[in-house]
């Protein structure tokens, strides 16, 4: 751009223009041209100092004081070219009125992004950074936004809004630590970062480091709002338009810096970001050393994930599955080791109804119940492998399962979807369950389940029968305990009879159960039966020993000592007992003895 200017009043105020003219009229020219190509800020900048050495009344605002520091200096506009020279005048405009300003202090160091090399150098940069950082340590609620100077309103003694000395009624927002997170958002990444560190060094609060880094990354990496829920995207601040997205290569590099400056502390960060940074770290392949760091991060908060988190797609050429299933193994190895790293207690087998059901479930437990749901997930993925899948599934201790009901869900649906497995994988795989911790129900669909081996089948029927041995012997005892007591209850409140009404529920519950376990016992012996007559058939050993064989190969030893003492407990607690209870007891002893070994 080409300005036609006096020579008197430029070299009136300007070193640096004073001794181009000097240079060019000793060269005895007519016109006097000079080029200023390193002038910071271009053509619009050096258009504002012409006008101010014409004498014009210049407006400084944040928006261009730094440019026009920045080129006071370089052009030497100091007071000794004239009192109240131009560096004079911006020093003053920024020393009393944009550093005393928060709004102004970010408008003025976002424009230090053009001319970052001369505002280095005149340590505007430094000087912004430094009054950014002292305004966001101190707490709003201690003196309000008026105080604060965020271009608030102004307040009556009542706290209303005033216009004009007039109260409106209105109130003024209120203040959060959160305040200034949109702000700085604008900001480049290395400065940025440079703020983030002043405020660390300035002791603020590592919560709110942490808040600032999410909404930041939230603005500039678009793969973390792709999953963004209804809810929470409504109670978000409406995003800013920046312009065109940054380019893989710039959010590869803000993903890394903004992982190094994540403090690394429990619960400061969203298990649900970390989750979005991990994905989007996976598509524009970080560095193997973010992607660890943030698989250590989720580790340490695993508890707090949902289903939905863990399924993690791959994003690998070189995988075959749909899902992740070796990284989410690896973050449950890195909880495990902080579990074992903090003694964690296994938590108490007496208590496991109430630990089912209560709202406070140890860490170790909601992980397990986690996995066991990802692994039902994952199952139908016929890619795969049953190592895999066994080796996520045994990684859960056995004591952080209550109850194996979820396990038993995941394997069968894996062996519905891998039809092809041979008896020895799927005996291996049933190994990893527990068939004593299977609920009724699941013992219910167990010892009916056609994909399950036969072997698994006979275990789960005997410790079938043994809990429903163990509930009608508690049952009776029970009984017995109402029957002597039911003239003490008669004067109780309504609360009794509600515990009354739930044992007799309990009860009917306990009569259905017996129900169904003698149909499952009956087709057991048929299926037994035809088992022996078939051996028989082959001639191979003895009757005798070879019945005693096939119980040694399935498993299924059941020693007459053990069913007589579990008849002499019943006995010995349903004295008293009415005439039905009698009835299911000779029934169980009859199957009992069906069941024994013959001798």
């Amino acid at each position: 751009m080409s300005f036609l200017l006096h020579k008197f009043p430029l070299l009136s105020r300007s070193g640096v223009l004073e001794r181009l003219i000097a240079e060019k009229s000793d060269e005895g020219e007519e016109g006097c041209i000079i080029n200023l190509p390193e002038i910071p800020s271009g053509a619009k900048t050096f258009e504002l100092v012409a006008k101010f050495c014409y004498g014009v009344k210049l407006e400084l605002t944040a928006s261009n004081v730094v440019y026009l520091r920045c080129a006071a200096e370089h052009l030497e506009m100091t007071e000794e070219y004239g009192e109240g020279n131009l560096i004079a005048q911006t020093e003053v405009f920024l020393n009393q009125v944009v550093l005393h300003n928060w709004k102004d202090s970010v408008k003025a160091l976002k424009t230090c992004e053009d001319v970052l090399p001369q505002a280095e150098d005149l340590h505007i940069v430094k000087r912004c950074i430094e009054s950014l950082a002292v305004k966001a340590c101190i707490d709003p609620s201690l003196f309000g936004w008026p105080m604060m100077e965020h271009g608030g309103p102004m307040q009556s003694p009542g706290g209303s809004v005033l216009w004009n000395g007039i109260s409106t009624g209105a109130r003024p927002r209120k203040s959060s630590l959160d305040w200034w997170y949109e702000d700085v958002s604008t900001l480049s990444l290395p400065l940025y970062k440079r703020l983030i560190s002043a405020m660390e060094s300035r002791g603020i609060r590592q919560e709110t480091i942490a808040g600032a880094l999410t909404f930041y990354a939230k603005r500039l990496l678009p793969g973390l709002n792709r999953r963004q829920g209804v809810s929470e995207s409504s109670a978000c601040l409406a995003p800013i338009p920046l312009g065109s997205p940054p380019s893989e290569e710039d959010q590869k590099v803000l993903l890394e810096e903004i992982d190094r400056l994540l403090p690394m502390k429990n619960g400061l960060t969203s298990t649900k970001f970390l989750f979005g940074l991990l994905r989007t770290a996976m598509i524009l392949r970080a560095s193997p050393s973010c992607i660890s760091n943030l698989e250590k991060r989720i580790g340490m908060q695993l508890d707090q994930a949902t289903l939905e988190d863990l399924l993690m797609p791959n994003f690998s050429y070189s995988m075959e599955t749909l899902y992740n299933v070796e990284c989410v193994q690896r973050i449950l190895e890195h909880f495990l080791a902080m579990d074992q790293a903090a003694d964690g207690a296994s938590p108490c087998s007496d208590d496991e109804g109430q630990l089912m059901g209560s709202p406070s479930l140890t860490p170790i437990t909601m992980v397990a119940r986690l996995i066991d749901g990802y692994l039902a997930e994952v199952a139908p993925d016929i890619n795969l492998k049953a190592s895999k899948f066994q080796s996520l599934a045994a990684a859960v201790p056995e004591y952080a399962r209550p109850l194996d009901d979820g396990l038993y869900r995941a394997i069968d649906i894996y062996l519905k979807a891998h039809p092809w497995l041979t008896d020895s994988e799927r005996e291996q795989l049933c190994r990893l369950m527990d068939c004593q911790k299977l609920s009724l129900e699941a013992c219910t669909h167990a010892a009916q389940n056609e994909r399950l081996p036969l072997r698994v089948v006979v275990q789960v029927l005997f410790f079938e029968q043994l809990q429903l041995r163990t509930s009608i012997a508690g049952c009776f005892l029970v009984s017995d305990n109402l029957d002597g007591s039911r003239q003490l209850r008669s004067g109780l409140t309504g609360s009794n009879e509600g515990g009354w009404a739930t044992a007799v529920r309990e009860n009917q519950v306990l009569k259905v159960g017996m129900d169904n376990m003698r149909t499952r016992v009956s087709e057991l012996e048929k299926e037994c039966s035809s088992m022996k007559q078939e051996i028989e058939k082959l001639g191979r050993v003895k009757t005798s020993s070879t019945w005693g064989n096939v119980s040694k190969k399935f498993g299924f030893k059941i020693k007459s000592q053990m069913c007589s003492a579990q008849e002499g407990s019943v006995s010995n607690q349903s004295k008293g007992g009415n005439a039905k209870v009698e009835k299911v007891k000779d029934k169980h002893a009859k199957h009992n003895k069906m069941l024994s070994v013959d001798e």
